[in-house]
């Protein structure tokens, strides 16, 4: 499909994903960002029926009632903007049903449409040369600047910091879940069979994807039944191959020595995390609670 050509009521696609690239295209060759608005799906296939496909500045933000504690809100980017292109299943095509193309506001010149969201794209090469780079120890920022040295500079990319790093983590991501997470549970399942003491839990999301995971094994269990009076709690970044944060609770025992009461490796630092993980942690330790517990400033802990 020519994405040249300027979108015409009736013009039909073979499938829905021909429909979406054509509006991508169209989009950039103008010069303003695309999105998905909402879909239909048919009840007896599961097929989409309907796409609804409009500019990055449709719609206005809607009112958020925790702006009293932003310090920092983000611009306004909307406008209200109601272009659109409608497409619906016909005859086993999708065909454009309508069609709305006067749009509110300026649109991005060529030389800077590329780094729209929407338009923006990470070929395959370069993200296997990515991989490969982290592979070997190089952090994310130095490899994004040799790939920006390899294009001509960081205009010519095509992609941005945040979408390398989206890229890595989803990377990360479905590697923990399908081979490292496999290989982390027969590791507890072996500790187990040793000393029936040692505990371990794990928590899924909607997906049924792996996001955080707690152990400890018997030495730690004896030790804060012993020692945890008194507990420092923090996570460190960058210490693991999955740069996923590592959250240590630690200790003294009577010569003074650090001890540790348990460890997890944590998806994120959200409160719906820290709340699984103390909970998790208490659980472990027969609800035993620390008279004491040192941590940083994390506002999400608090």
């Amino acid at each position: 499909m020519d994405t040249n050509i300027v979108p015409i009521l009736g013009l039909e696609f073979n499938n829905i994903e021909e429909a979406w690239q054509y509006w991508v295209g169209y989009g950039r060759r103008m010069g303003f960002g695309v999105r998905k608005e909402n879909s239909n799906k048919s009840r007896k296939d599961g097929s989409i029926t309907y796409y609804r496909y409009v500019c990055h500045k449709e719609g206005v933000r809607k009112p958020d009632k925790r702006d009293f504690k932003t310090k920092k809100p983000r611009q306004e980017t909307r406008t209200g903007c109601e272009v659109r292109m409608i497409v619906r299943k016909v005859n086993g095509r999708y065909k454009i049903i309508e069609l709305f193309l006067d749009h509110n506001h300026s649109l991005e010149p060529h030389e800077t449409v590329h780094m729209l969201a929407s338009q923006r794209n990470l070929p395959k090469a370069q993200g296997y040369a990515l991989e490969i780079a982290e592979d070997v120890g190089i952090k994310q920022k130095k490899s994004f600047n040799l790939m920006s040295k390899y294009a001509g500079g960081r205009a010519n990319l095509g992609y941005t910091k945040d979408d390398v790093k989206s890229y890595l983590t989803s990377r990360r991501k479905r590697r923990m879940v399908y081979g490292e997470a496999g290989c982390l549970f027969r590791y507890f399942q072996r500790q187990l069979t040793e000393n029936p003491s040692f505990f371990h839990a794990y928590q899924m999301d909607s997906e049924e994807k792996i996001t955080n995971v707690f152990w400890a094994d018997a030495r730690m269990l004896i030790d804060y039944a012993c020692f945890g009076d008194v507990i420092s709690f923090d996570t460190t970044y960058s210490t693991n191959r999955e740069n996923r944060p590592l959250a240590i609770f630690s200790g003294f025992n009577h010569y003074r020595e650090t001890v540790i009461f348990g460890a997890s490796l944590l998806y994120d630092e959200t409160i719906q995390s820290f709340e699984w993980l103390f909970e998790t942690f208490l659980d472990a330790h027969k609800k035993k609670m620390p008279f004491t517990i040192f941590t940083d400033q994390d506002a999400a802990m608090a």
